[in-house]
C-alpha cells in the first residue's frame, strides 16, 4: 500500500495535481458556504460556462486561456450582479439565460473550421495536465483568493446573511459584493481546469452541503466544508489514479457520496432529537 502511494507520488503531474488541486479545493469551499447560503448556488455553473465561452474566444484569437478568462469572466459576474439588483429579471433566470447562451456560443466558436481546441479537457476537467507554469499560475492566484477571503471574512459574512444590516453598520455592500464575485469568478475559472465547467458547480455546492448537514454555526460550516472539500478532492484523485477513471467525475461522485452520508446522518440526528 506505501509502496503504491509512493509510486503515485512519484510522477511529477500527480504532485502538481494535488498541490494546485487542494488549494482550488480550499478556495472553493470558502465561497461555496456564501454563494449557497445566499442561494446562489447556481452562479458557479453560469459562470463557468463564461468562461468556456471565453477560452474558445481566446483560442481563435489566439491568445493565453486562462489569463483571458479571467477578467471577461469577473466583468460578466459584475454584470450579473448589477443586473440582478437592478432588473426584474430574478437571478435563477438571469444564470440561465446567461449559462445556456455562454455554451452555445463556446460550442459554436470551437464548432469553426481551423479552431484547435481540446474541448473535453474545458468541459471536463485536465488536472493532470497541468505544466510547471499552470501550476506556479494557479498557486499564485488560488493563494491570492485565501488572503483576500481572510482579510474581507467579517464583511462577507454580515452581507452573506443580511444586506441591509450591513449597510446599516457602515459596510460598503457594493465593494465587497464585487470583492466576492472577484473570488468567485477566480475560483470558477481555475476549477475549470480541476472538474470541468460542467461540474464546476458541484465542487463549490458539495462541500458546505455536506458541512450544513452535520454543522449549523457560519465558521463552522466554513471550516468544515474546506476539510470535506480537501479530503473528498484527494480521495477522488487517488481513486481515479488507481481505477483509471476521468478525474473530475471521480472527484465529484466522491463529494456525491460524502453529501449523502452526511444527508442520513442529519436524518437519524434529527430523529434521536
Amino acid at each position: 500500500m506505501i509502496d503504491s502511494i509512493i509510486e503515485m507520488f512519484s510522477y511529477t503531474f500527480m504532485q502538481r495535481a494535488f498541490i494546485v488541486g487542494i488549494l482550488i479545493s480550499l478556495c472553493a469551499a470558502l465561497v461555496g458556504v456564501s454563494l449557497v447560503l445566499r442561494r446562489y448556488s447556481m452562479i458557479g455553473d453560469g459562470l463557468s460556462h463564461v468562461a468556456f465561452g471565453s477560452v474558445a474566444l481566446a483560442t481563435i484569437l489566439g491568445i493565453a486561456p486562462i489569463e483571458f478568462s479571467i477578467p471577461l469572466v469577473i466583468i460578466v459576474s459584475f454584470l450579473v450582479l448589477k443586473i440582478n439588483n437592478n432588473s426584474k429579471i430574478s437571478g435563477d433566470s438571469l444564470i440561465a439565460i446567461i449559462s445556456a447562451s455562454s455554451l452555445a456560443i463556446g460550442t459554436f466558436l470551437v464548432s469553426i473550421k481551423g479552431v484547435n481546441i481540446d474541448i473535453n479537457s474545458y468541459l471536463f476537467g485536465s488536472i493532470l495536465s497541468l505544466d510547471k507554469s499552470d501550476m506556479i499560475f494557479s498557486v499564485i492566484l488560488s493563494l491570492f483568493v485565501i488572503i483576500l477571503y481572510i482579510i474581507s471574512y467579517n464583511k462577507i459574512f454580515a452581507i452573506t446573511f443580511d444586506d441591509t444590516f450591513a449597510k446599516s453598520i457602515g459596510i460598503n455592500v457594493n465593494l465587497y459584493n464585487m470583492i466576492f464575485s472577484t473570488l468567485c469568478s477566480i475560483i470558477v475559472v481555475l476549477g475549470m481546469r480541476l472538474v470541468g465547467s460542467l461540474l464546476i458547480s458541484s465542487l463549490i455546492i458539495f462541500p458546505t452541503l455536506t458541512s450544513i448537514n452535520i454543522f449549523k454555526k457560519f465558521k463552522t460550516v466554513v471550516i468544515s466544508s474546506v476539510i470535506i472539500s480537501i479530503i473528498t478532492f484527494t480521495t477522488g484523485l487517488t481513486l481515479s489514479y488507481y481505477i483509471a477513471t476521468p478525474t473530475g467525475a471521480t472527484i465529484v461522485i466522491v463529494n456525491l457520496i460524502a453529501f449523502i452520508i452526511s444527508y442520513i446522518y442529519s436524518i437519524l440526528f434529527q430523529k434521536k432529537k
